[in-house]
């Protein structure tokens, strides 16, 4: 649903395709912390199933409407609204699900299993959303993501555990004090509460030595990679004549790559030293966008005619993207989760999304403008530099901090 969206708004321009993304990406971020707080409050399974129930009526909303209505540019920002509020629910609650469901030693599998369920998904959907948009226009693509998404909450409400069957249970909240400490400042007033809870969880993220770096290059990651998949890739293929299914695929296949990576990890178990497999990945990452990028430059200079695509090599480039996003998703979920304490799984997730949606909102708009000046090739060699350059200087930022810590410990 999301490629269907982008390229119907990248028909009008790529502004209006980063106004639809950043219409989601907006509520998503600031949403993210209250809904961490409710998950840990309520319960991470009820949250996710009634968020698939309104994504439900959501998208046959769309589909209705879209049969009536010729101009569906302020429809799909309103739909875009509509999933960003899902989403800053369900995402923190589906991410605290391993630890709660996987002994600790397991999380890497365990994480890599809903990475690939995820990957799968996200391989398929995008060429399914090429092809029935294509083929049937955007009211059918509606129609097929509603019912996906009410078999989603079909398939929660069937598998509810017990909380017997749950291995890590965060303290069922009786006050604040139950999750934020005892003091009983914490209690004054409900409202209180609730926003301690919701930022207790950057506290909790930016003051711990391992959950900071992996936040930073995750929010250097989503800033840069994920526009380049779910922005440019559809801009490109726009200026390139490249037809939908094609860039359907390339962005599938950049999920494919992830996937291939997950089920590795699931098969064989964590990869050794995550912590710099995870900068390496994103260095793969930001090497194949520059590879795509110098494909889609290249394509201009050629005698590639409308539909013509240099598939290949734009294939090779998105699974380079791919590896190098699996590399650091792998790495850095088990690592994040591990190092979370249970009392703030779902509000950590939060910040965690938080970290990749609020670079989103200024990206997707930055490179969205600045593709509909000057060709998305240029866009994306742009941002596979200053991807490599920002790893680099978290890396040296984290080396230096270690280096600090270990003198201080060193002295009397």
């Amino acid at each position: 649903m999301g490629f269907a969206m982008a390229w119907t708004a990248a028909g009008h321009g790529a502004t209006w395709a980063g106004l639809v993304l950043t219409a989601i990406n907006l509520p998503r971020a600031l949403l993210l912390l209250f809904g961490g707080a409710v998950a840990d409050r309520v319960g991470a399974w009820r949250v996710m199933i009634s968020a698939d129930a309104a994504m439900t009526a959501v998208t046959l909303t769309l589909a209705a409407l879209t049969w009536q209505m010729s101009d569906r540019l302020l429809l799909l920002v309103m739909v875009a609204l509509a999933i960003g509020i899902a989403d800053a629910f369900y995402l923190p609650s589906s991410g605290s699900m391993p630890r709660l469901l996987a002994p600790s030693a397991s999380l890497p599998r365990a994480t890599s299993a809903r990475q690939i369920a995820g990957q799968a998904a996200a391989f398929t959907g995008p060429a399914i959303g090429g092809l029935l948009l294509a083929t049937f226009g955007l009211a059918v693509t509606a129609v097929a993501n509603a019912a996906t998404f009410a078999i989603m909450a079909a398939v929660l409400i069937a598998l509810r555990p017990k909380p017997a069957q749950l291995i890590h249970q965060p303290p069922t909240h009786a006050g604040a004090s139950a999750v934020l400490g005892s003091s009983s400042d914490d209690l004054r007033l409900p409202t209180s509460g609730w926003g301690r809870q919701a930022f207790d969880g950057l506290r909790v993220a930016f003051t711990d030595p391992v959950l900071r770096p992996l936040l930073l290059m995750t929010a250097a990651a989503a800033g840069l990679l994920l526009p380049s998949a779910g922005l440019l890739v559809p801009v490109l293929a726009r200026q390139l004549g490249w037809p939908p299914a094609s860039a359907g695929a390339v962005t599938g296949t950049i999920a494919l790559g992830s996937g291939t990576v997950a089920f590795v990890v699931l098969v064989r178990g964590a990869l050794t030293n995550p912590r710099r497999t995870a900068s390496r990945g994103l260095l793969v990452a930001s090497g194949g966008v520059a590879f795509l990028a110098l494909v889609g430059i290249a394509d201009r200079s050629t005698s590639f005619g409308p539909g013509q695509v240099p598939l290949p090599a734009a294939l090779t480039a998105a699974a380079l993207i791919g590896v190098g996003l699996g590399m650091f998703g792998t790495s850095v979920a088990p690592l994040v989760l591990g190092a979370t304490p249970e009392t703030h799984l779902a509000r950590v997730q939060a910040v965690l999304v938080f970290a990749q949606s609020v670079p989103l909102l200024i990206t997707n708009n930055l490179l969205g403008a600045f593709a509909d000046v000057v060709p998305a090739g240029s866009v994306l060699l742009t941002c596979a530099g200053l991807l490599a350059g920002g790893v680099g200087v978290i890396r040296l930022h984290e080396s230096r901090t270690a280096s600090r810590a270990t003198v201080r410990g060193a002295v009397p």
